[in-house]
This record gives C-alpha cells, sequence and structure tokens, in this order.
C-alpha cells in the first residue's frame, strides 16, 4: 500500500534545527513533487517547501525562505526538510506530500498525496 510517514519532530529551542525525513513505500518518489505543509493551532494549513522530481527546482513559503531546506534522496525514496533558526511561529503539525504534476512553480501543487504529520514544537 502507498504509504508517506513522516518522522523526527519534536521538541526545538528557539534558535534551534530539526530534520524531518518522509519514507515514502508503495510509490516511486522519483515520479513525484514532494512538498511540506504544515497547520498550526487555530490556523490554515499552508504550504511550507515544494522540490520536483529531479531535485532541479525548489519553491519555498516566504516565512521560512532562508531557514528551511527541502531535499529529497530519490535512491532511498525519502524526502528531507532541515529546519534552522526555529522560532514559535514554525510550532506545527507538518505533513509530507506527494503530487504527481506542478504546472506554476511559484506556487503549490495540488497533492495527491499525503502523510499523517509529525509534530514540531519550538518552545523555551
Amino acid at each position: 500500500q502507498l504509504q508517506l510517514v513522516e518522522s523526527g519532530g519534536g521538541l526545538a529551542q528557539p534558535g534551534g534545527s530539526l530534520r524531518l525525513s518522509c519514507a515514502a513505500s508503495g510509490l516511486a518518489l522519483v515520479d513525484y513533487i514532494m512538498c511540506w505543509f504544515r497547520q498550526a493551532p487555530g490556523k490554515e494549513r499552508e504550504g511550507v517547501a515544494c522540490i520536483n522530481s529531479s531535485g532541479g527546482s525548489t519553491h519555498y513559503a516566504d516565512s521560512v525562505k532562508g531557514r528551511f531546506t527541502i531535499s529529497r534522496d530519490n535512491a532511498k525514496n525519502t524526502l528531507y526538510l532541515q529546519m534552522n533558526s526555529l522560532g514559535a511561529e514554525d510550532t506545527a503539525i507538518y505533513y509530507c506530500s506527494a503530487a504527481m504534476g506542478w504546472a506554476d512553480y511559484s506556487d503549490f501543487p495540488e497533492e495527491d498525496y499525503w502523510g499523517q504529520g509529525t509534530q514540531v514544537t519550538v518552545s523555551s
């Protein structure tokens, strides 16, 4: 069965770092545009970052640009999100997603598959 399973979430101090992973099974990651979304309590789900199939193109939300880096290892069928300079505003559930197409690289694609999410909490 197709599954996207996030890991690496947890508690970080302000200014700290975390690396999230998304392990895919039942699909070949190389065939998909991969993204990270997040949802904070009481807020809408928002796109964080996306990367195309080859890894040559990326898109970031303005709020994370310069702090977060999305990457992928197609051979390991795994997606990553390196998060640096974390602040309380980054506290959210982070979701891995896969999309079959990406028409506009300046925006987020419509997702076809979702992971279950992993909690990131930034607190002193």
